[in-house]
């Protein structure tokens, strides 16, 4: 193995360590002393791979954004009708989702914070998946207004997000056994799409 590969080595060894970290424990309780053990390696070799802790978390979170990128590729599938792509889009996103719980969290709450990843994230949505969404809903619903379908793609998103986001509190705080995402998305798809011929 060259110099070159063994370096490039050592930073996804640093990565998969936070990644993991953070899987468990969650954005905040992330420091470099605690990647630098868990990856086997040390405070130095982290600073000299990322430079700082922010730097490890913006690339860590591109790595699970792009975890994103496969669920869209189901709505390009026109031989599944649009129903069943849209509701098998919401169900794979979801699962990401819930693979790094405090991600929805933090792009939400961080909405007004320059935060690269989030801003990058945005981009993404708007060139991969906004577009893609909007396109599906209008071919489910036969919706032509712009406006509209961006209304309706941001009411389905808050129906399924909002519960994801609030689950956790739900389940542990308040004893409330939340439905599975199945069964939120066939409620939603019922009252939402209940006149809507595919």
């Amino acid at each position: 193995m060259n110099h070159v590969d063994k370096k490039q080595q050592t930073k996804e060894k640093i990565l998969h360590a936070a990644l993991e970290f953070i899987k468990k424990e969650g954005f905040e309780a992330v420091t470099i002393r605690k990647i630098a053990d868990l990856s086997t390696t040390n405070i130095s070799l982290v600073n000299y791979y990322f430079g700082s802790k922010e730097n490890l978390l913006s690339e860590a979170i591109e790595v699970i954004l792009s975890g994103f990128q496969h669920t869209f590729s189901i709505l390009d599938d026109t031989a599944i009708p649009p129903q069943d792509r849209l509701k098998q889009f919401l169900f794979d996103y979801l699962q990401v989702i819930r693979q790094y719980p405090e991600l929805l969290s933090r792009v939400i709450v961080m909405g007004s914070t320059p935060f690269t990843s989030q801003q990058e994230y945005g981009r993404f949505l708007n060139m991969m998946g906004f577009p893609k969404v909007q396109s599906t809903i209008k071919e489910l619903t036969g919706e032509q207004q712009p406006e509209r379908l961006l209304a309706m793609m941001l009411q389905i998103f808050g129906a399924i997000f909002l519960p994801a986001l609030m689950s956790p509190i739900l389940e542990s705080g308040a004893a409330v056994e939340v439905p599975s995402i199945e069964e939120q998305l066939n409620l939603l798809f019922d009252r939402y799409f209940d006149d809507t011929k595919c």
